[in-house]
């Protein structure tokens, strides 16, 4: 992957640290900004320290906090300090949403969350030399607090007025809020007080859904301290009918290849659609100005080849995952329409295969399974009569070999590592099987 450059291609060094906000406007980052005079003005003093919060609500990180890690990792590129904070204790309370109440998970378990998602953050950072990053854990200023010093220090610098113009809050009076949801806002702003004691943060960035919570943070240091200090938000990226992006049909786009494996990562991002692909590639990826508008024109002149979402698809799986995932992926993409040897396929990347093709699970009986019957499971065709039909006329195939005969039954020599089959009707229409033994 190229490395982190300006709008014209030439790489951010160390010395022009101001020339990061050009950077993250021109690539979409920026959606608000408390005061982007003041911000320009400080960073021509020098590199700063910031930070971006990551709560765990769930085994992993998604798209929704990849724009921020991109964020970050432009950020330190530029010679500005990280701060990842995972949020031991913000997880245990749940920033409210829009619709109910969150259900609270036991400790353990969100700590069990945090230490993983920790790990998982760390990857995308450096943590040498002097932009060095340091991920921290708001449970260790929070887990000994007292209930009188928080509401003595911290809750007489909030005015519940304010707090009930919040616009989630509004939407959630008339159905309800709990005292604990509604106290999020303290929690997270007490964590933008400390860092800037700690470490002397300046500035916190997030998601735009956290805006309010982040000038909060703001505008209690400027009560507590009486210091200026920032925040900058990123937009909510969407596809282009204004959807969320980062959803499937199956669900989040996780950052866990247990969650996502990175064969489905990859086709994620190869299924971007044309006219969001440019605005995905100057987020996901460090390509230049020149270089993602040529990829946008191959798009525009040659959609089917997909050059654009091909560079975006690699580059940010390799970046999440590996260069030899992402091989993988590609090499497995290509076996099931026919381009590769799906025997060269190991059983992890087959079950992600499977999964990803909504892949069903046939009980085998005394009786092996037959081709009709794996064809209409899968389901390539819309019935047994359908499938044998794709036999007689030749569109039929097990593992990429055509089947000529009607009344054929599966091998155990035709399971891929013992237990699956790909099943195809065309060119196009793919379908897995995993045979029970």
């Amino acid at each position: 992957m190229a490395r982190a450059g300006s709008p014209g291609g030439a790489p951010i060094g160390l010395g022009i640290v101001n020339a990061v906000l050009d950077e993250l406007a021109w690539r979409g980052f920026i959606a608000h900004s408390t005061d982007p005079d003041a911000l320009r003005a400080r960073l021509d003093e020098g590199p700063i320290t910031f930070y971006v919060g990551f709560d765990p609500t769930a085994p992993s990180i998604h798209m929704g906090n990849l724009v921020q890690l991109m964020l970050v990792r432009l950020m330190q590129a530029a010679g500005h300090r990280p701060l990842l904070l995972v949020g031991g204790s913000t997880g245990l309370i749940g920033d409210p949403k829009q619709t109910s109440e969150r259900n609270l998970n036991p400790k353990e378990l969100v700590h069990q969350w945090a230490d993983g998602i920790r790990a998982q953050v760390a990857k995308f950072v450096d943590f040498d030399g002097p932009a060095a990053a340091r991920v921290v854990n708001n449970y260790d200023w929070t887990a000994e607090l007292s209930t009188l010093d928080f509401l003595r220090d911290i809750g007489k610098h909030f005015s519940v007025n304010r707090m009930l113009d919040r616009e989630v809050v509004k939407a959630r009076l008339e159905a309800g809020i709990s005292y604990t949801e509604f106290s999020y806002v303290l929690l997270q702003s007490l964590d933008y007080l400390e860092l800037h004691r700690r470490y002397g943060c300046e500035l916190q960035t997030g998601g735009s859904d956290q805006w309010g919570n982040i000038t909060a943070g703001v505008d209690l240091i400027r009560r507590a301290e009486a210091h200026r200090v920032h925040a900058m938000a990123t937009p909510l990226l969407t596809k282009a009918d204004g959807t969320k992006f980062g959803k499937t049909e199956s669900g989040t786009v996780w950052l866990d290849p247990a969650m996502t494996s990175p064969y489905a990562f990859h086709q994620f991002f190869l299924n971007a659609e044309d006219a969001m692909v440019g605005s995905y590639l100057r987020i996901f990826t460090t390509r230049g100005a020149e270089e993602i508008a040529e990829l946008e024109r191959q798009t525009a002149e040659s959609p089917h080849l997909r050059a654009a979402q091909r560079a975006l698809a690699d580059d940010i799986t390799d970046l999440v995952h590996s260069r030899a995932e992402r091989e993988a992926a590609t090499a497995a993409a290509a076996a099931i329409f026919g381009r590769g040897d799906l025997d060269q396929l190991d059983a992890g990347v087959l079950a992600a295969v499977a999964r990803e093709l909504g892949g069903v699970t046939l009980e085998a009986g005394q009786e092996p399974p037959s081709v009709v019957d794996l064809l209409a499971a899968a389901g390539v065709v819309a019935s047994r009569s359908a499938a044998r039909r794709a036999i007689q006329e030749g569109g039929a195939y097990v593992n990429n070999t055509k089947v000529t005969d009607p009344d054929a039954v599966l091998a155990d020599a035709d399971l891929l590592a013992g237990r699956y089959v790909v099943v195809r009707r065309g060119k196009r229409t793919v379908g897995a099987v995993q045979v029970a033994r």
